[in-house]
């Protein structure tokens, strides 16, 4: 109970650092809105007197992203910001920023964010390492470590159908269709990963605003055992969105400057443990990962 008033200083203190996005519209355009960006993550390393910053996308996800030339290579992304046009989506010019300042980056959600083939090309020229796509702590976790037991017992998979409600900003976010393909789209990927063949199901997301920052998921799986015996495995997964993903988000943070300071860059596949969608690593299964994971932290902590 004495929490809340322990920290408040500190929460204050964070609090007084949360500022209005500069976005680009008549009056800025994308490449002067990456430059504002880039100031204002300079002016935050400065005034606390930071070696590094690390820049973590936990935005609310944006829709599919629309393929453009400018996104093929950095030069041709150069040209297109030099040119006055609007190429980037919003979490993209803040990856672009990161890099301008030399900061890693992680992406939490399923947005386009660092995964624009123009921006991995920048982000490895800096030698800066990155991290994404997706952050993996319910439904999808339990997918990655039930996956793999299915596989290993053979017994195959049928069906997976899962329905999920939650409120909050994510919530609200989701209930617009172009932002919910994005997030299906990375939660089913898992599956047909860890399980080695496409099933059948479909994952929904509804919106139910009265249940705030709590989320439930129901899953109904079927399957087959020996001598094609069907049987079928139900489960619902209740927890609060806030608290299951604000210590990934530390973990990640204190990962990638780590990587940073051992002068890693690209991506960091080691990191999948934490993600639905891992860029570097098309390893799904969360035990494995999570050995691969703990490799690496013993690499980093190493001596040089």
């Amino acid at each position: 109970h004495g929490l809340p008033t322990a920290v408040h200083d500190d929460l204050a203190a964070a609090d007084a650092e949360i500022r209005p996005a500069p976005l680009p519209g008549p009056d800025m355009s994308q490449s002067d809105a990456v430059e504002a960006i880039c100031a204002d993550i300079a002016a935050f390393r400065e005034r606390h007197g930071l070696a590094r910053v690390v820049v973590v996308n936990v935005s609310s996800t944006e829709p599919v992203l629309r393929a453009h030339p400018g996104h093929d290579s950095a030069g041709a992304l150069r040209a297109a910001l030099a040119a006055g046009e609007d190429v980037l989506p919003s979490s993209s010019l803040y990856a672009l920023a990161a890099i301008t300042a030399g900061c890693a980056h992680v992406d939490f959600t399923p947005s386009a964010g660092m995964r624009i083939p123009a921006l991995r090309e920048m982000a490895e020229q800096a030698g800066l390492p990155y991290a994404g796509n997706d952050g993996k702590t319910g439904e999808t976790l339990l997918k990655a470590t039930l996956g793999p037991m299915f596989a290993a017992r053979g017994l195959r998979v049928s069906s997976w159908s899962g329905t999920n409600l939650l409120g909050g900003g994510d919530g609200e976010t989701l209930a617009d269709p172009a932002a919910m393909a994005s997030k299906t789209a990375s939660k089913q990927r898992v599956l047909a990963e860890t399980l080695g063949h496409p099933v059948e199901g479909e994952v929904h997301i509804d919106y139910v605003p009265s249940l705030g920052d709590w989320k439930t998921a129901w899953d109904h799986v079927t399957f087959e055992g020996f001598l094609g015996v069907r049987m079928n495995l139900q489960f619902t997964w209740a927890g609060c969105d806030s608290a299951l993903a604000a210590p990934l988000v530390i973990d990640l943070a204190r990962l990638a400057a780590r990587a940073h300071e051992r002068g890693i860059s690209g991506p960091l596949g080691e990191l999948a443990f934490f993600f639905k969608d891992p860029v570097g690593s098309g390893e799904h299964a969360v035990m494995t990962q999570y050995e691969t994971l703990r490799a690496f932290a013993a690499r980093l902590g190493g001596r040089r």
